[in-house]
């Protein structure tokens, strides 16, 4: 069973990627400008090298609890509290947060948690946007559910129509993921359509999974997340899981650090769940994380890095049909016809590696796939970096 489980996740983005490009010969006389991948280049703040080296050696030498430390518990419930102006007391931290590394864990193991066999022979259902980011695809099949993919294109603002699943879809729904902001659209949900989405997760009792690991990369207003619609409808964190992490806010992908928050009953059966399927954070690593959820001042000017390229990308591409300004995350979602060609004749002639945007999308029951236009271009470079590349993809494309 397990076999034939992995057997349906071979076609990973990147694996696809490569084999793209296998064949085509970069530009020689160009720099190579790696734009596929969403790899935070900025630099850390500097506090957390002196945390992590100037441990003693008992930080390393003890294994560490699954659940972390009471202080990262607190820093991670203090700043939710700050950035969403949550109501006081309303996430406990001893009991609603869990550490994980990264949000990919949490959004892995949380499925875990949802799934659970149907009476009848019918496979429960997750639903995920499409695009899509991989792991959801990939921890729904391991988890023996039946991915289905909710359009979340341009027509609907790019997020999905939750009023558009059908009731017979929704009696074997046991997970929906969602993504705000979005990769690689860079759409925010808006309090109204979280609030609707916990209401239905509540109304049919599945699980709601909400991805907000871009929540701090934004070009305006903050956006909304979901604890914020949880705490308009009266604070409960039934049906609910977000996950938030360091690799974007603090340019600290490296660290592997991220949280899970949720319903009390829900945390703790994560934390049961990764005291078989995980070696938990290392004691130092905690200790930084710990500190960058305590400090805020450093996001700013990380933040504002990204809102530099974005108000680059528009001067040099804005005049390309079509073009848009994402309203957060790192990417530019562009359509350019063709996106395996473009991707193609981009690293050809201008050696620059971007994904296509068919790889993070699959096909609607008709066979149309809405990813085929576009490509995915991460802005992860320093300001000078993305300039020259985004004026080479200027003029090939």
């Amino acid at each position: 069973m397990l076999n034939k489980r992995l057997e349906l996740l071979s076609d990973y983005a990147f694996t696809k990627l490569n084999t793209l490009l296998e064949p085509v010969q970069p530009r020689a006389n160009l720099p190579p400008v790696i734009m596929s991948v969403g790899d935070p280049i900025h630099a850390p703040p500097a506090f957390i090298h002196d945390i992590i080296t100037n441990r003693p050696s008992e930080s390393w030498n003890r294994y560490p609890a699954v659940n972390g430390t009471p202080e990262f518990r607190a820093a991670c419930a203090g700043w939710l509290a700050r950035r969403y102006k949550l109501p006081k007391g309303m996430i406990d931290a001893e009991r609603q947060i869990a550490p994980c590394a990264g949000t990919r864990e949490g959004l892995f193991q949380a499925a875990f948690l949802a799934i659970t066999p149907m009476e009848g022979g019918e496979r429960p259902i997750a639903l995920m946007p499409n695009p899509f980011y991989q792991v959801y695809y990939g921890a729904a099949v391991m988890a023996g559910a039946e991915p289905r993919f909710l359009p979340a294109t341009q027509a609907t603002g790019f997020m999905p129509d939750l009023g558009a699943i059908e009731p017979a879809v929704l009696a074997r729904t046991q997970l929906l993921y969602l993504c705000t902001p979005g990769n690689p659209q860079g759409a925010c949900a808006s309090l109204d359509y979280l609030r609707g989405a916990i209401q239905l997760a509540r109304q049919h009792d599945f699980m709601l999974i909400v991805d907000e690991c871009y929540a701090e990369i934004y070009n305006g207003t903050p956006p909304g997340g979901i604890l914020e619609a949880a705490a308009s409808l009266g604070g409960s964190l039934d049906n609910i899981v977000a996950l938030h992490s360091l690799s974007k806010r603090s340019s600290a992908a490296g660290l592997r650090s991220g949280f899970t928050v949720g319903a009390p009953q829900t945390i703790a059966k994560l934390c049961q769940l990764r005291s078989y399927s995980c070696a938990a954070t290392p004691s130092p690593i905690l200790e930084a994380a710990t500190a960058l959820w305590n400090d805020d001042d450093h996001v700013a000017p990380i933040r504002r890095s990204y809102q530099e390229k974005f108000a680059l990308a528009q001067r040099v591409l804005g005049q390309r049909p079509g073009y848009y300004t994402p309203e957060a995350g790192l990417f530019l979602w562009l359509d350019v016809g063709d996106g395996e060609a473009a991707t193609k004749k981009l690293w050809a002639e201008a050696a620059i590696k971007v994904l296509p945007g068919a790889y993070l999308t699959r096909p609607d029951p008709s066979g149309r796939n809405s990813g085929v236009p576009y490509i995915r271009v991460a802005l992860i470079h320093d300001l000078e970096t993305v300039e020259m590349a985004l004026t080479r993809m200027a003029r090939v494309l």
